[in-house]
């Protein structure tokens, strides 16, 4: 993905016009490794996001609301104390690297001026959020602490002195000289291909330089030093004319984006612009940033069910296995009643006998039962009985637990496609709450009072046509919506036999476009979320049963009619709000 000191560069350029000179007015930290500044200039409130994620670091000015932790970590109580009500006087980039600084002028204690210095490194796995205190180059705090145990060539931490990532030895994007190149071509093994620009300058993506080398082969015939010089120093100078905010994607998938119009992209994906480089961010990373969150929140808990789910897929293998010995029990009876009918003809010392099978259509069909010789008659007719006995208890036995297992396998995969479908922690949060109440999860004693502890509410949708629609986004959910809210004559949907969410549609005679819209939305929220041509079984409320002993979410049901759906539709849903367009 293409956020590279270029792309860093026209953001700073708007941010020179956006937020200089704005008031910081609220920091909160809604994830550990975020931040938003709330700025305040014009009476107008600005939202800066700011985060030092391992995956999506990033910065840029954002619509999204966030739930704040409801105890302020460190770093937020440190970054308020020293530049609440401070005001951004400068926005510089470092040599066109990916490391940005903000100069901040604030008012301490005491009521002298004091300056700092957010400095924000957008660097992968490395990238950190350090205030540093301008007259001495103290570190106040940060939002990643470095040891020497993790980083050799400098340490963060409050108290030290800031020191720098390491200078990339590449040439300046922003400043450079036809000698600047050529000492780094011959001082790095730099081969000519599409990699180039990237290669031997700062800030520029592979995406990028592969799209320049390609304007570079159109314009130029010849490849040499200087013909590469002049087209890039012209490629500069023209750069802030040719702002073209976009990102580029491939069906709904997002590939690619920049502030440059990719003009080897442009015939192979479609595109969306924007007006300025915050509101691609936003739009860009928001999701993805949202999906690995939650995803990274919530291992835990797939690991659990993930366990859960190959033990109880174990224990089927070994049920069905024990089902096939016992298919053989009735050997055993039919052995046992020959041998009654015809104890005359035995004596012990008998290795086997040859009878005639009554039990068999065919005429004068005889069966050989083989005995052991040390038995006497009786006890060899015992063993047949004893060995049938056993195996026809460890069928019922087994066809139980089989039964049980399966229901077990069933809510199992319903957690996970509720863990999968999350949209919130508190969803994540519920979850959990399910997994102790199950057993499957122990509760942990903090000793803290959980009275703020929140739930989440199942989905309210509105139909196109003005019909309320509930989705159960966990299994707790599920039970409550089935048994306690809905009306005995309003319609429910589930995808049939796939794990998915209980759907409510709050009308006992609904239109057909309003159930082609809830099928939609039981088929997208399940696991068949990603197939075609779903099944999904709808039913009256009075029709459904909940076994006694079953798990949360479960029910049973016998008069349904069934539709067919594509969950892909959901995408083409237009909302307004929790409302559903008319198409």
């Amino acid at each position: 993905m293409a956020f590279d000191g270029i792309y860093l560069y026209s953001l700073l350029y708007d941010f020179k016009k956006s937020i200089l000179n704005c008031k910081i007015d609220k920091i909160n930290q809604p994830e550990k490794d975020e931040i938003i500044l709330t700025l305040r200039k014009d009476r107008q409130n600005l939202k800066l996001l700011i985060s030092a994620s391992s995956k999506f670091p990033r910065i840029h000015l954002t619509n999204i609301n966030k739930p704040n932790p409801l105890q302020a970590p460190m770093f937020t109580m440190v970054m308020r104390k020293y530049l609440i009500g401070g005001k951004i006087t400068n926005i510089t980039q470092l040599n066109g690297d990916r490391i940005i600084q903000l100069h901040i002028e604030s008012t301490d204690e005491l009521g002298f001026d004091s300056k700092y210095i957010l400095i924000i490194e957008i660097m992968g796995r490395h990238s950190n959020i350090t205030l540093v205190r301008e007259r001495d180059n103290k570190v106040m705090e940060c939002i990643k602490h470095i040891s020497s145990d993790i980083n050799t060539y400098r340490v963060l931490y409050p108290g030290v002195n800031y020191v720098y990532p390491p200078a990339s030895n590449k040439v300046n994007p922003f400043d450079f000289s036809i000698n600047d190149i050529q000492s780094y071509l011959n001082n790095n093994d730099i081969n000519i291909d599409e990699r180039i620009f990237s290669n031997i300058f700062t800030g520029i993506s592979k995406s990028l330089s592969k799209c320049i080398y390609e304007n570079f082969l159109q314009d130029n015939n010849t490849i040499n030093i200087e013909n590469i010089f002049n087209f890039f120093k012209n490629f500069m100078k023209n750069v802030e004319n040719k702002f073209e905010y976009k990102i580029y994607k491939d069906n709904e998938v997002f590939k690619d984006f920049h502030c440059i119009k990719l003009s080897n992209l442009e015939n192979i994906y479609s595109s969306i612009s924007f007006e300025n480089p915050s509101e691609l961010l936003d739009e860009f990373f928001t999701v993805k940033d949202k999906q690995d969150r939650l995803l990274n929140r919530s291992t835990d808990l797939q690991k659990l069910i993930s366990t859960n789910i190959d033990r109880c897929n174990n224990k089927s293998k070994k049920l069905k296995n024990i089902l096939e010995e016992c298919a053989e029990k009735e050997k055993y009876r039919i052995n046992g009643d020959l041998l009654t009918s015809y104890i005359y003809m035995l004596k012990k010392g008998l290795k086997e006998i040859s009878l005639l099978n009554f039990y068999s259509d065919k005429e004068e069909e005889y069966l050989t039962i083989k005995l052991d010789e040390n038995k006497t008659p009786s006890e060899n007719i015992q063993y047949f009985y004893k060995k049938y006995n056993k195996l026809k208890k460890s069928e019922e036995s087994a066809l139980a637990q089989l039964e049980k297992n399966e229901e077990e396998l069933q809510y199992l995969n319903s957690v996970m496609t509720n863990i999968l479908n999350c949209e919130s922690y508190i969803e994540i949060d519920d979850i959990k709450k399910e997994l102790i109440e199950t057993g499957y999860l122990r509760f942990k004693n903090t000793g803290k009072n959980n009275k703020k502890d929140k739930s989440s509410k199942p989905m309210h949708i509105i139909s196109s046509d003005g019909i309320d629609i509930y989705i159960g986004k966990n299994n707790i959910q599920n039970d409550y919506l089935t048994l306690k809210f809905a009306n005995k004559n309003h319609m429910w949907l589930h995808t049939k036999n796939i794990p998915g969410s209980h759907v409510i549609l709050c009308s006992d005679n609904p239109s057909d476009i309003a159930l082609e819209e809830a099928g939609i939305l039981a088929s997208y929220y399940s696991k068949a979320k990603n197939s075609t041509k779903v099944p999904v079984d709808y039913t009256k409320v009075k029709n459904l049963k909940k076994p006694n002993g079953s798990k949360p979410g479960m029910v049973i049901y016998h008069t349904n009619y069934t539709l067919y759906t594509e969950p892909s539709l959901y995408n083409t849903l237009k909302f307004e709000g929790n409302k559903i367009l008319n198409k």
